[in-house]
C-alpha cells in the first residue's frame, strides 16, 4: 500500500508480506553486527504467534521503501498503536496532559521492535551511495503517514544516537534514557574480569556466587538444536512467573517462544538453575553478533543472589568465553551496577503534530536531557571498577 503517489514508501501489514531475505539485507547487513531483534525471523514469529497484530494494540504497518527496480532499500518495523504499553519508553504523560487538553493521542506511529527495550537499528537501510537519502526518505515518510493518517505523532525508540541526531533536521525531537550494560574488556576469564573490581566489590561478587550455588544448584546451559519443546515450556513457566508479578500481563503467549527456537534456535542460550534435578529458575538470552542480549528470567524456587548469578554473572562468563564485546541485560536496573554494568545513554526520537504539544514535549525533553546527563554520570563514577580501571 503506497503512502502516497509521490513516495516510493509502501505499508505492509504483515511482515509475512515482506522477502525476508530483502529485509534481512537491510536491518543486518553486517553479520559482525548482527542484531537478532530486528530480523525477518524474529519480528514474524511475534506476528504469528499473534502476540503482535491488532488485539494486542501493536498493528502492524511496516514502512517499505523500494528502489527503482522494486527491491527493498530500506525498511522499518512499524506499528499502529492505541496504548503506550510494551515500549519501555514511557509517554502516558504526554497523552494524558493532551486528552486534559481536548486533544486525542492515540493512534500514534512506533517505530519500534514490540516488547523489546534493546538498542539498534530503526530505519533499516542496504547500505550504498544512498543510504543516508534512503535513510531521511524513509523518516519523512513516517511523518506523511502520520499526517495522512490523523495521527498524533510517530515515535521511534531504541534506535542509535547518531540516528536520533539526524532527525533533528526533519523535525524529532531526542529523548535519552538508561541502561546498564557489561563491556568486555579483553579478558580473558571471570576472574580477569574481577581483578578490574575494586577490592570489596570483588569480594561481594564472590560471596553471591557461592550463595547462589551453595544450596545444591547446578548451572546448565542449553543452546541451538539442543533446546527442545521441554526447554521452552521451562522457560515460558520462568516468564509468566515474573510477568505476572510484575507487568501484570505478560506480552508473550507460549506460541512465540517455539516459533522462535524453530526459527532462531541459533542465536538462543538458555540458562538454567536446577536443584534436585528440577529447574527451578531460566534465563533466555539471544546471542548478537557483538553482544549477548538478556531478556527473560523467572523462578519457581527464590535463593538469595540467584537471580544475579543466573542472569548477570553467566552472561559474563558466556560473553568472554565467545569473545563477545558486550552484555546487555534489559532495561532498567541500578542494582546492575555493582556487578560490572555500567550505565549507558539510550536514545529515542519523537514527531509531534500538534505544534503546542510539541512544544510543551520540547521543553520536558530538554530538561530530562540536562538531568539524565548528570546522573549517569555520577552513577559512572560510582561505578565497582577500581579507578585506574575505569
Amino acid at each position: 500500500m503506497p503512502i502516497s503517489s509521490e513516495t516510493a514508501v509502501k505499508l505492509a501489514p504483515s511482515i509475512a508480506l515482506v522477502d525476508g531475505a530483502q529485509w534481512d539485507a537491510c536491518a543486518n547487513p553486517d553479520p559482525a553486527e548482527f542484531n537478532p531483534f530486528v530480523s525477518h525471523a524474529f519480528l514474524k514469529a511475534l506476528e504469528e504467534s499473534h502476540a503482535v497484530g491488532s488485539k494486542s494494540g501493536w498493528l502492524p504497518r511496516h514502512l517499505i521503501l523500494e528502489d527503482e527496480n522494486g527491491a527493498i532499500a530500506a525498511a522499518a518495523p512499524a506499528y499502529l498503536k492505541s496504548h503506550s504499553q510494551g515500549e519501555y519508553v514511557f509517554d502516558h504523560g504526554w497523552a494524558d496532559a493532551y486528552a486534559q487538553a481536548g486533544g486525542r493521542y492515540y493512534p500514534k506511529l512506533q517505530i519500534a521492535v514490540p516488547f523489546t527495550p534493546v538498542p539498534g537499528p530503526r530505519l533499516l537501510v542496504k547500505p550504498g551511495a544512498t543510504s543516508y537519502a534512503d535513510e531521511q526518505l524513509l523518516a519523512a515518510a513516517a511523518i506523511e503517514a502520520a499526517r495522512l493518517g490523523g495521527l498524533s505523532s510517530v515515535h521511534m525508540t531504541f534506535l542509535k544516537e547518531e540516528v536520533a541526531e539526524r532527525l533533528r533536521a526533519l523535525g524529532f525531537h531526542t529523548r535519552i534514557g538508561q541502561q546498564f550494560h557489561w563491556q568486555n574488556q579483553g579478558y580473558a576469564s571471570f576472574d580477569d574480569f574481577l581483578t578490574s573490581l575494586a577490592s570489596r566489590k570483588r569480594k561481594a561478587i564472590r560471596k553471591e556466587r557461592q550463595a547462589a550455588l551453595s544450596p545444591g544448584i547446578e548451572i546448565e546451559h542449553v543452546a541451538g538444536r539442543g533446546i527442545g519443546e521441554a526447554h521452552w515450556d521451562a522457560m515460558f513457566g520462568f516468564y509468566m512467573d515474573t510477568g505476572n508479578r510484575k507487568w501484570g500481563r505478560p506480552y508473550l503467549n507460549r506460541t512465540f517462544f517455539s516459533l522462535l527456537g524453530q526459527a532462531m534456535a541459533e542465536r538462543c542460550l538458555l540458562v538454567f538453575a536446577k536443584r534436585h534435578g528440577r529447574y527451578i529458575a531460566g534465563a533466555l538470552n539471544l546471542i548478537g553478533g557483538d553482544c549477548l542480549y538478556g531478556r527473560y528470567w523467572g523462578a519457581t524456587e527464590h535463593h538469595p543472589a540467584l537471580h544475579f548469578e543466573v542472569c548477570y554473572y553467566q552472561a559474563i562468563e558466556y560473553a568472554i568465553a565467545h569473545g563477545l564485546p558486550r552484555v546487555e541485560a534489559g532495561a532498567q536496573g541500578e542494582h546492575k551496577l555493582a556487578r560490572g554494568y555500567l550505565p549507558v545513554a539510550t536514545y529515542s526520537a519523537h514527531w509531534l503534530a500538534d505544534p503546542a504539544l510539541e512544544r510543551a514535549v520540547e521543553r520536558f525533553l530538554r530538561q530530562e536531557r540536562e538531568a539524565m546527563a548528570r546522573f549517569n554520570a555520577d552513577l559512572t563514577e560510582m561505578g565497582p571498577y577500581r579507578k585506574d580501571e575505569t
